[in-house]
């Protein structure tokens, strides 16, 4: 019974790893041209699912996901290029909807504030580590009361 149960745990989990995913949800929704197919894929493997956030459209099965897959599908079959379907797709929704967005001021500063941060951070900390020591001598009055305790202290022992 214990082979029976690792021999079907094995076969999942190879099976699951084996097998790819998809998310076209049904065969209807690809083109009936192979090459306008892989366009409108590749095109799809660009955009954002907007309700899954860190998956194309292409490999997600979400319902927004699906209605832009049908969307590029139009625009390829519509003979429209690449760069006109990614500009409409952006202009409608946004720079969000890229996977990987334009170089632009607001992209820039989001990739360079780690840099800038970890920057400053070298700044502060060699700026403390150069700062001199800045410990004065004990007055009299001092000296004395730190005498007096550490006898207190030895006599105790």
């Amino acid at each position: 019974m214990k082979r029976l149960v690792l021999l079907s745990v094995l076969m999942l989990t190879v099976g699951i790893g084996v097998l790819p995913a998809y998310g076209l949800d049904s065969p209807s929704e690809m083109l009936p041209n192979p090459v306008q197919e892989k366009r409108a894929a590749a095109i799809g493997a660009q955009l954002r699912c907007l309700v899954c956030q860190n998956e194309s459209i292409e490999d997600s099965s979400a319902a927004l996901a699906r209605d832009l897959r049908h969307v590029v599908r139009q625009h390829v079959a519509s003979g429209e290029s690449d760069q006109q379907i990614m500009v409409w797709m952006t202009q409608r929704y946004g720079e969000f909807i890229r996977l990987q967005p334009r170089l632009s001021l607001s992209t820039l500063l989001l990739w360079a504030m780690p840099v800038v941060a970890v920057l400053i951070g070298i700044m502060l900390a060699v700026m403390m580590l150069r700062r001199p020591n800045r410990t004065e001598p004990l007055s009299r009055d001092e000296a004395e009361r730190l005498g007096v305790l550490l006898r207190e202290g030895e006599s105790r022992k």
